[in-house]
């Protein structure tokens, strides 16, 4: 199957998740959230697990259809849990941060140690990883303190917030018209006004988060969709054409290279995005400036080879990883110190679609930036991309 599908099979549905929900998902309590998220998770690992691996339309159906429902977990989890720092002060941002950075690392690492180190085969490891979603399901309902949640709902009862006000506007304007339609010999007519003030709220309430979204492109939005633009059409389309003749690296094999890239990659994510405690960043479009240079330099040196080591480009994309986790983690850190309170929580969840955004148009880039520069390898004298 190719890459590209799978990609986009992984991405389009977590970004459609995370471009609509924040718009809906605020009436359904967080423990039911996490709930339809673990249950998702576990069953897209089962069924691509449990799906023979011949390569029949069903069978390639049902695989796509397991990526689909983690990749819907995914978005889900990530909106919830960005929403949750909102009740949990700064430092849970970086605990979020550092998590989600640890998990690219943690998971590919464990999944190598399972395949290779204990000779797992690939179903058995899935089977084993459909488990693990078990742990989110722990780390809410036991470890997660809930006073925080159960306060804020508190507060939010009994104090308006300026959405509430607004709702409180137009529901009285609606019970000042159904009082003047509600007589006893026109039931029908007052039904009938009632329903049109139920509706006028919810679009009330509808162009009011469709404005704040508007007011966080510029300063938050837009940012974080270019580093990931960037950085995920280096991973994707760039990095697979960053090759050596095998006796100037450590490598024996071709193929070795990709992975230690993504590695490398994954260790400087995870070190920037536990950094808020140390260090913050304001000016977002500063990094994000940087890595669109990322991407040229590496283009470049994929046409015409000028870096002289491996292990310079090393240093190259572990800065990649750096840039690219400074922006994510500071985004929402600076969302949680100068948005309004009342307008936190839903700010924070819609930004999160950025970075599927970014990731979504990088997959369709990264599939026309690999086959072109690997190509235009093979017609300068370079073939190494086709011995991967």
């Amino acid at each position: 199957m190719p890459k590209g599908v799978v990609l986009l099979a992984d991405v389009i549905p977590s970004f459609l998740t995370k471009l609509c929900a924040p718009y809906f998902m605020h009436a359904i309590p967080y423990w039911v959230r996490i709930l339809v998220c673990v249950w998702l998770s576990a069953c897209g690992m089962l069924l691509i697990a449990l799906t023979p691996g011949n390569t029949d339309g069903g069978t390639i159906a049902t695989k796509m259809a397991g990526v689909v429902l983690a990749s819907l977990s995914s978005g889900g989890g990530e909106l919830t849990f960005v929403g949750l720092v909102h009740h949990y002060g700064p430092f849970s941002l970086a605990a979020w941060g550092s998590g989600t950075g640890g998990a690219g690392l943690i998971g590919a690492g464990a999944y190598a140690m399972a395949t290779n180190s204990l000779g797992l085969s690939v179903k058995a490891t899935l089977l084993a990883s459909a488990g693990l979603p078990a742990v989110m399901l722990l780390s809410f309902f036991l470890v997660l303190p809930h006073g925080p949640l159960r306060h804020a709902t508190r507060v939010g009862r009994t104090r308006p917030t300026r959405t509430d006000r607004a709702e409180e506007e137009e529901q009285e304007e609606a019970e000042q018209r159904e009082s003047l339609l509600s007589a006893p010999d026109s039931p029908h007519i007052a039904g009938l006004d009632q329903k049109h003030a139920d509706e006028s709220l919810a679009w009330s309430r509808f162009r009011h988060n469709l404005a704040r979204a508007r007011g966080l492109f510029v300063p938050y939005m837009l940012p974080l969709l270019l580093v990931y633009v960037a950085e995920y059409t280096i991973n994707q389309g760039v990095s697979p054409t960053l090759l050596f003749p095998l006796k100037e690296t450590p490598f024996k094999q071709f193929r070795a290279f990709y992975p230690t890239y993504n590695a490398i990659y994954q260790a400087g994510v995870f070190i920037s995005r536990s950094s808020t405690p140390f260090l913050r960043v304001h000016n977002l479009y500063l990094p994000s400036s940087l890595q669109v240079v990322n991407l040229a330099v590496l283009t470049l040196h994929a046409l015409f080879h000028f870096i002289p080591s491996v292990y310079v480009v090393f240093a190259i994309v572990f800065w990649e990883g750096l840039l690219g986790g400074l922006v994510y983690v500071n985004t929402f850190a600076e969302i949680s110190d100068t948005v309004p309170q009342e307008d936190r929580e839903f700010s924070l969840s819609a930004t999160t679609v950025s970075d599927s955004g970014g990731i979504c148009l990088a997959g369709f880039l990264g599939m026309a930036f690999e086959v072109w520069l690997c190509n235009w390898q093979v017609r300068h004298g370079r073939n190494y991309c086709k011995k991967l």
